[in-house]
């Protein structure tokens, strides 16, 4: 019932920028910490980005200076501004929301979206 939809992958010259957004809907009483995740194959996922319900970010230190992430409590949204891309960025990126139900907090995930970054 609840889905995370993204949106904004796709390929970009090294140096460019690329702006993904997610979107949660379904029936949502309350959305915490929100976040960017991305994973490459053979590797794990890992974190890019994350931010609380009260707007405090934490970043990858690979990626701090040159991404930027943000929310809409009002729209149920979080983007990630991704600037000064590096070949190194490419991955799959996921969207993460925490979502509040009788007591506790569950993550949820997106389906994920390819960003390929050439040099």
């Amino acid at each position: 019932q609840v889905h995370l939809v993204e949106s904004g992958g796709g390929l970009v010259q090294a140096g460019g920028s690329l702006r993904l957004s997610c979107a949660v809907s379904g029936s949502i009483f309350s959305i915490g910490a929100m976040g960017w995740y991305r994973q490459t194959p053979g590797k794990q996922r890992e974190l890019v980005a994350t931010i609380s319900g009260s707007g405090g970010t934490n970043y990858a230190d690979s990626v701090k200076g040159r991404f930027t992430i943000l929310r809409d409590n009002v729209k149920n949204t979080v983007d990630l501004q991704m600037n000064s891309l590096k070949p190194e960025d490419t991955a799959v990126y996921y969207c993460n929301a925490d979502l509040w139900y009788g007591g506790t907090w569950l993550p949820y995930w997106g389906q994920g979206t390819p960003v390929t970054v050439s040099s």
